[in-house]
């Protein structure tokens, strides 16, 4: 397996706090349980800049700044481990489109380009709020109303966040790559 260069190890830090601080920011506020933001959109850079390992590598980073810095809702060690370990990382997996990403930005196909982002957004979005819907029945059934099923109260609720959080991505990141191609263009060092 290939190290990482010192300037993806830069990037990985840049961007994971990067993410965090994004995370911050008041996000879009749907009720209590399900809000809409845009701070995936530094991992899904990565993810389209360096592929997959450094894209996992950032979105770990912020999970566990997301700890470290207090800004965690921690029921138990393994909640915590699965929301913020384990599903910030695997918003990383929009990196199994890089290949087809740099190959449709070297080739100037906007069209193309749009399509394979919105595609590896939704793939980074759903494998993410996958496992924040595993958490949400095994650890968060108590918020489910009475008279609902907790498996269906996590999966709506986080399945209209994943959804609100995808297309608010793709529309901010297909807007920023097609004005600023450069961001994900990486010239080999």
């Amino acid at each position: 397996m290939k190290k990482l260069g010192l300037l993806a190890l830069i990037e990985i830090s840049i961007f994971g706090a990067l993410a965090f601080l994004f995370d911050l920011i008041p996000s879009i506020k749907l009720s209590s349980s399900i809000s809409i933001s845009f701070a995936m959109i530094p991992i899904f850079i990565l993810a389209f800049r360096w592929g997959i390992k450094v894209s996992l590598l950032a979105g770990f980073l912020w999970g566990l700044l997301q700890i470290v810095l207090g800004d965690a809702y921690i029921l138990t060690p393994v909640q915590a481990f699965i929301e913020y370990f384990i599903a910030f990382a695997f918003i990383g997996f929009a990196g199994l489109f890089y290949p087809v990403i740099q190959k449709s930005l070297r080739s100037s196909n906007k069209t193309k380009t749009a399509v394979w982002i919105i595609v590896a957004t939704f793939v980074g979005s759903l494998a993410r709020y996958f496992w924040h819907f595993v958490a949400g029945f095994i650890f968060w059934g108590e918020y489910a109303p009475e008279d609902m099923n907790v498996v269906l109260f996590s999966f709506l609720t986080n399945g209209v966040t994943m959804l609100g959080a995808f297309v608010f991505c793709s529309i901010l990141l297909v807007l920023l790559i097609s004005t600023s191609p450069r961001l994900i263009i990486r010239d080999r060092i």
